[in-house]
């Protein structure tokens, strides 16, 4: 909870991403009210949903590694950050929308930055500011947004010249001001977009190229991307279940590409199953990128309507 923070929208501003992502179709809004705290705003159509009708994991954990990036980088200038770390532990599932995240600064030290983010079913609500003022005051009567899962992200601080255009970026001009980012329709789900290869779905190995549609501001493959590889492996190698939980531990960056996956079954039940699956730079000698575990729900078991 934060209190005593104002939460009043001085003014807005319309935001044209540089360049097309497999983002652009989120329909993006964000709110810094300090230094120290981020809100994000994201449209939830169809094509965000798992095979089970709910919030794809890799696409909320694509909005937790944008919206936690804003306190990291403040509290970091002159530094820039890289993602090192990302987890999500789902509570509840998405399934109406927009999502809503609050997040907030943990830790900061001279070589790493903390934040957590919340997740939230909006449902319905649209407004920051409202939403902000929402769980700041914890109401009791059960209305308004739904808390959907917990985050928690650790960032590595670099030198500034190591993310292209840096100098554009002025944290300390967007505080109190609401962004807003134009929507550029995408084809495809939150999977296929991708343009990822299914090479062995038995051992979960999919492929994934490095190109400026996935590619972040250091010129590796960005988190959340990464993660929706990481998903479709886990979906790949067990079909019938979804991911509801990951953890995701960043060693390296794609130099070459394509990023590959590996998959290995830690534990199967009738009910749930755990996975790790590691990242490789295929192209680069099949240098390690990163080592995940996702912890996965049987669909028959999640409920699958949907309120509209």
């Amino acid at each position: 909870m934060n209190e005593n923070v104002t939460t009043e929208i001085v003014s807005s501003s319309r935001v044209t991403l540089s360049s097309r992502s497999f983002a652009s179709d989120f329909g993006l809004a964000s709110f810094q009210p300090t230094r120290e705290r981020s809100l994000m705003r994201s449209e939830f159509t169809d094509k965000m949903r798992s095979p089970a009708g709910t919030a794809s994991l890799g696409f909320l954990l694509t909005l937790v590694d944008y919206v936690t990036s804003d306190p990291a980088l403040s509290v970091s200038a002159p530094d820039w950050t890289a993602t090192q770390n990302l987890s999500l532990h789902a509570s509840e599932a998405v399934r109406k929308g927009p999502v809503l995240i609050d997040s907030n600064l943990v830790r900061v030290g001279k070589k790493a930055v903390v934040v957590s983010a919340d997740v939230y079913d909006g449902r319905g609500m649209t407004d920051l500011g409202e939403f902000a003022r929402a769980i700041d005051g914890a109401a009791a009567s059960g209305e308004g947004p739904v808390l959907a899962g917990r985050a928690l992200v650790t960032f590595v601080r670099l030198p500034r010249t190591a993310a292209t255009g840096a100098d554009d970026y002025k944290p300390e001009e967007w505080i109190g001001k609401l962004r807003e980012r134009d929507i550029e329709p995408v084809e495809g789900d939150i999977y296929s977009r991708l343009g990822m290869r299914v090479v062995d779905p038995a051992a979960g190995i999919i492929e994934l190229d490095l190109s400026p549609f996935v590619a972040n501001m250091i010129g590796t493959i960005q988190g959340g991307a990464q993660a929706l590889l990481v998903e479709a492996a886990a979906h790949a190698i067990r079909p019938g279940f979804v991911a509801t939980d990951m953890q995701l531990h960043y060693l390296s960056q794609v130099r070459v590409g394509p990023a590959r996956s590996y998959a290995d079954v830690v534990r199967d039940a009738s009910d749930h199953c755990v996975v790790n699956i590691g990242l490789v730079d295929a192209g680069d000698g099949g240098r390690l990128l990163a080592l995940t575990t996702v912890t996965m729900r049987g669909s028959a078991g999640l409920d699958k309507r949907v309120d509209r």
